[in-house]
């Protein structure tokens, strides 16, 4: 039998790959031009800390389906978690794509109202479930306002 996490895992990870591979060279190489806050001095954690905050959020979705599989009110909630997943990943490919840290800002920003709206929907189903979106609710306005900031010292890269 297949375990509800392998699934919800399985899926998180598919579009996590499917959305790096949206990124090209030339989105990265003009990244890794621009000027950075002398604050910003853990870049290199950066992945780590997003493979930690997305794990936190599989694990939140598989309590969430385990309270109670199936029902209306859960694959809602996973529609909630799907949503949040696409935002979060969108983060690179518009900001890479389009060249464009505003585009990043923005993005950050409605991800976290995102991941925020979800956290209170979810906490109502599994207090547990709610505080592993914690780590999200935690990094994501630390990763918008790095961008805003790298926005701040390259104007003209709007």
């Amino acid at each position: 039998m297949i375990k509800s996490w392998m699934v919800i895992g399985g899926i998180a990870l598919l579009l996590a790959i499917i959305g790096g591979s949206i990124v090209r060279p030339k989105g990265v190489q003009w990244f890794r031009r621009l000027r950075r806050p002398q604050w910003l001095t853990f870049e290199p954690l950066i992945p780590f800390i997003w493979i930690f905050v997305f794990a936190c959020g599989v694990w939140s979705a598989v309590l969430v389906w385990e309270q109670d599989p199936g029902s209306t009110r859960t694959w809602a909630l996973m529609a909630g978690y799907l949503l949040l997943e696409l935002a979060i990943l969108a983060y690179n490919p518009t900001m890479l794509i389009g060249q464009s840290l505003k585009l990043g800002t923005i993005v950050g920003a409605v991800g976290f109202v995102i991941g925020l709206i979800l956290t209170i929907a979810v906490a109502s189903v599994s207090s547990t479930a709610a505080w592993l979106l914690l780590p999200f609710l935690i990094w994501s306005p630390i990763g918008t306002y790095t961008t805003w900031a790298m926005l701040k010292l390259n104007p003209t890269e709007a």
